[in-house]
């Protein structure tokens, strides 16, 4: 076999590799504790989002990871799919629950409009077990 026709076939197979492991991690769905916060100044989510320096309002699908999932800020400005019983939902990354100042490493902290979306009754809002994955 010709030399360029192994490197042919090795990048063939480290490509299919590739694809083959980004689409699981994509389709993946993460466990995780939904919490409540409020994006807007002057509320419990303290100062403006790490994203984009803005504040959001409750009515927006928004949402903050855990340091892990955050990344570094690699989700930024992302949407991920939430998963609460048999409805689900899109929200847009905006900031990080981080984890060095009492944040636990399984947190989506959402949106006021994300419970609302997921028909999460009322009595119910605080704490949510949900999935999530990449949308």
């Amino acid at each position: 076999m010709k030399h360029s026709t192994v490197i042919f076939i090795l990048l063939i197979s480290l490509f299919s590799t590739l694809l083959i492991s980004s689409i699981h991690a994509r389709s993946s769905h993460n466990k995780a504790i939904m919490t409540i916060n409020g994006f807007g100044k002057n509320e419990d989510g303290g100062g403006p989002s790490e994203c984009d320096g803005k504040y959001h309002s409750d009515n927006k699908l928004v949402v903050a990871l855990s340091t892990r999932w955050y990344n570094h800020g690699k989700r930024c400005s992302k949407f991920i799919k939430i998963h609460y019983k048999d409805r689900s939902v899109k929200a847009k990354v905006v900031d990080e629950c981080d984890s060095s100042r009492g944040c636990k490493n399984n947190i989506v902290d959402a949106s006021k409009a994300v419970w609302k979306a997921l028909r999460v009754p009322k009595s119910q809002w605080g704490e949510a077990k949900v999935t999530w994955s990449d949308a």
